[in-house]
């Protein structure tokens, strides 16, 4: 069985994230969705809320997903699911630039976990969850970024 990780905050999950998730299906078996606690990080949704929300988005692949919350290092995570692989979406030329120095360290923490990269698709380039929660603060229609039920999560977070 392929099984590979695919690692972020999902805060919120948007249609790029879908997107790679299910173009990810296409190549992997089971899919570990790793919903980062990141402190450093103001975020709109509790990790427990974003398990929630993804599962609500993603139902029609719940047979070969699964949700996590990990604070871990992503390769000791996938390391630790039985994961050969980490997915990553890329969007434009300034996110090769971050994917590559963390692939790089990635391969030497553990040199039996790559790292898969999807490039996203043109409608989404420059979508990004930070995007999404900007549009939302200043009350911008989010239709074309994100599922009906993440919007009305965000309604009721933010309004």
């Amino acid at each position: 069985m392929k099984v590979a990780v695919y690692p972020g905050s999902f805060d919120p999950i948007t249609f790029g994230h879908i997107d790679i998730v299910k173009r990810a299906l296409k190549v992997f078996d089971k899919l570990y969705i790793v919903i980062s606690e990141n402190m450093s990080k103001q975020s709109l949704f509790t990790p427990q809320e974003r398990v929630l929300i993804c599962e609500e988005v993603l139902s029609e692949c719940l047979d070969k997903i699964e949700l996590v919350v990990s604070n871990e290092l992503t390769v000791k995570q996938a390391k630790s699911l039985g994961a050969t692989h980490i997915v990553r979406g890329l969007r434009a030329l300034t996110d090769f630039e971050y994917e590559f120095q963390m692939t790089g360290a990635n391969r030497i923490l553990d040199r039996e976990i790559d790292t898969i990269f999807f490039m996203t698709d043109n409608k989404f380039s420059f979508l990004s969850s930070t995007t999404v929660k900007e549009i939302a603060h200043f009350k911008g229609d989010l239709s074309a970024f994100v599922p009906a039920y993440v919007l009305q999560k965000m309604n009721e977070k933010l309004h």
